[in-house]
């Protein structure tokens, strides 16, 4: 039962964060010293997926999980929120941005798309900094004039001209059903190795 063993898990994390008896490591992190963790398992995670091995996919989203489970316990230990908070606020957005599947709003792709964006822009946000090329990969797919681009193609800027370049080809990788991202790594992989540094 799912709900056993994450009530075991649950119950791991908390010993290994026992102030008594739990382990050095764990008891030595916080959301700071933990965060490189968080991208390294999601990288992880997408390797898997591209190796088409689901022993590994299942091996990785456990590490993930973990990553989860401890920001969870360090924050409930700060009095700041719980585990249970963490996935009643996932419920709710779900929720919230599927009113085409709990309500009665229209289920074409266009108005759910249209629906995600106004429940979203009108959520709780944070500033992100988040990578260039998923940050574009977000900007360049959401376009909705794309003359945009042409017109940045025609800056006098070289930089910006140079950019819409890559802002045009990450969009088209996009609108063909690649990740941009994944679709650069596997490229890399494939040079010489004299020729990448990743």
């Amino acid at each position: 039962m799912i709900g056993d063993e994450l009530d075991r898990l649950v119950g791991l994390i908390a010993r290994l964060r026992d102030p008594v008896d739990g382990c050095p490591w764990d008891l030595a992190q916080d959301h700071m010293s933990l965060r490189p963790y968080v991208v390294e398992e999601a990288h992880e995670v997408v390797a898997a997926i591209d190796a088409g091995l689901p022993d590994a996919l299942a091996s990785e989203l456990g590490d993930l999980f973990l990553q989860i489970l401890l920001h969870s316990r360090l924050a409930e230990e700060a009095g700041e929120f719980t585990l249970s908070d963490v996935m009643a606020k996932l419920t709710d957005k779900l929720v919230r941005r599927h009113p085409h599947v709990f309500a009665d709003a229209p289920s074409d792709i266009d108005s759910i798309r249209e629906r995600w964006a106004e429940v979203k822009a009108g959520e709780l946000q944070h500033k992100t900094q988040i990578p260039t090329l998923l940050a574009a990969r977000k900007a360049a797919a959401s376009l909705r004039d794309p003359d945009v681009l042409g017109e940045l193609a025609a800056s006098k800027d070289p930089d910006v001209r140079a950019g819409a370049e890559l802002l045009s080809a990450i969009r088209r990788v996009w609108d063909s059903g690649s990740d941009p991202e994944i679709a650069l790594v596997k490229a890399m992989a494939h040079l010489p190795s004299e020729e990448r540094t990743a």
